[in-house]
């Protein structure tokens, strides 16, 4: 797709529509809802990324383990956390001004050539736990096309453990591969001394074959992760050439899973034939991931070092990139 900004390439074109903000430059068109909270739409090279707005995640599909030890039963209420989530603010801030987000007809002061040297908007989330916590999801856009995002978990010591948090992008089309530097092989934090560091290419989207499907394919230390697909919802676009994303970590390395489904629709299958037909690509980047236990036949807790205490707040960022074809 064409650059919308014609002027200056190391500018951004910013956009104040009716309930977005568009924000674009070369070969790349984002857009940011307020209605829904989030991140609408993220095309690169005329190629969209996501078929959901990204949001925090809480929930992983309960191993046997967890359910061995009872622990859904304990932190169950993360799950309705993870279905449902409230915005309740957004911070606008363009050239590091803060603006006050503009919808129709307020918008209308604003001309088509409206540029700045970086922006960024910032979604807090409250959840709907009881008590509440929140969430903030900070997006950072250069002229490069690059965003970093900044997530920070505010904790909150009424809480129950948290199985999980990240935040998860759900992807129009199936993933043909991904490639990462990490830990090989399926890691938790308790199972971390077989992973040998490197890189490597996954083909497809595997789901493990447990016996009952439950959370799976996690790496962790992950440096950066990129996602391959060669399809998209567009009809009119025939092309089947591969295109990428890439996620790279920030001062710290993360954890990630990419597979073809949620952690509800692993949660709802007691069998693998029970799953839905892959269609997306469901890419969670975590912050912090309880460990997976297994000490005595699934019953034991899992070890205290491995729990994730919500009371304590979570922070971490990352930064979202064209991948560079090998």
């Amino acid at each position: 797709m064409d650059c919308i900004n014609h002027k200056d390439p190391n500018k951004l074109q910013i956009v104040y529509g009716d309930t977005v903000l568009g924000v674009h430059g070369n070969g790349f068109h984002y857009l940011f809802s307020y209605q829904v909270g989030g991140m609408e739409s993220l095309v690169i090279d005329g190629k969209e990324w996501l078929y959901r707005s990204p949001k925090p995640t809480f929930w992983r599909a309960t191993t046997c383990n967890d359910k061995g030890s009872g622990f859904p039963l304990r932190s169950g209420m993360w799950l309705s956390a993870d279905y449902f989530i409230r915005c309740s603010k957004i911070v606008l801030k363009i050239d590091g001004e803060e603006k006050k987000p503009q919808i129709g007809p307020e918008n209308n002061q604003y001309s088509t050539e409206e540029f700045a040297s970086n922006a960024s908007i910032t979604f807090t989330y409250e959840t709907i736990t009881v008590p509440s916590t929140t969430v903030d999801v900070e997006y950072e856009m250069l002229p490069t096309g690059v965003i970093n995002v900044n997530v920070h978990y505010h904790g909150n010591t009424t809480l129950p453990e948290l199985p999980v948090f990240g935040i998860r992008f759900i992807m129009p089309t199936k993933a043909t591969s991904y490639r990462y530097e990490g830990l090989s092989g399926e890691t938790y934090p308790d199972r971390m001394d077989g992973g040998v560091e490197g890189i490597y290419e996954i083909e497809g989207l595997p789901v493990t074959k447990y016996l009952v499907p439950q959370d799976c394919n996690v790496h962790m230390k992950t440096k950066w992760v990129e996602v391959y697909r060669n399809t998209t919802k567009n009809n009119t676009d025939h092309d089947s050439e591969k295109f990428g994303l890439k996620i790279s970590s920030i001062h710290k390395k993360f954890a990630f899973s990419c597979i073809p489904y949620t952690a509800q629709e692993l949660e709802n299958a007691t069998h693998h034939e029970e799953l839905p037909l892959p269609r997306r690509t469901v890419l969670s980047i975590l912050g912090a991931v309880r460990g997976v236990g297994g000490i005595n036949s699934w019953g034991a807790d899992v070890e205290p070092e491995y729990h994730i205490n919500a009371g304590e707040d979570i922070c971490y960022s990352f930064q979202i990139s064209k991948a560079k074809l090998m």
